[in-house]
């Protein structure tokens, strides 16, 4: 059931205390995953590979709209959840509503951080937690070409053209 991968942060830092104790490398990363693309995929393919377990924090529909402005996302948290769910590379899907994933990656404190290629490990937030902890931060390079921004203008191209009406 992938409902059964969607997490709390309380319950996910009962499973990460239960991780730590059997030895588990975790690996944690996150973002918005808002239309869920080939460079995700890879991505987190890439983030899974790093350990034994991948804990994905996703923007709440509340902090999307803080981040990314008020039109977005635009597929909601659950259904965002649910895909993200099915992908075999991610274990475990837990929301946040801030800005910045401060909290969860301090509350978790995983064993590797990840991040997209397009971030300077000075930028990534809780670096500062994971590395005082003995753990490592990592960037992933991006799938070349492949963005939300760039289906979002495809799509909009498209209509633009008459060729999908909207």
């Amino acid at each position: 059931m992938l409902s059964a991968k969607i997490k709390s942060l309380a319950e996910m830092v009962a499973i990460r205390n239960q991780l730590r104790r059997s030895g588990k490398k975790v690996v944690f990363t996150n973002g918005v995953f808002d239309l869920l693309h080939r460079g995700h995929v890879e991505y987190l393919e890439k983030a899974r590979s790093m350990g034994d377990v991948l804990i994905l924090g996703l923007n709440s529909d509340a902090s999307v709209k803080l981040v990314k402005g008020s039109w977005k996302p635009l597929v909601n948290q659950e259904d965002r959840a649910v895909v993200l769910a099915g992908l075999s590379s991610v274990d475990y899907v837990c929301f946040f509503d801030e800005e910045i994933p401060f909290v969860i990656i301090s509350a978790l404190v995983p064993d590797i951080l990840v991040k997209g290629g397009d971030y300077l490990l000075d930028e990534i937030v809780g670096r500062d937690v994971v590395e005082s902890s003995g753990g490592k931060v990592v960037t992933i390079p991006l799938t070349p070409g492949i963005s939300t921004t760039e289906v979002v203008e495809r799509i909009a191209k498209l209509i633009r053209e008459g060729k999908i009406v909207a």
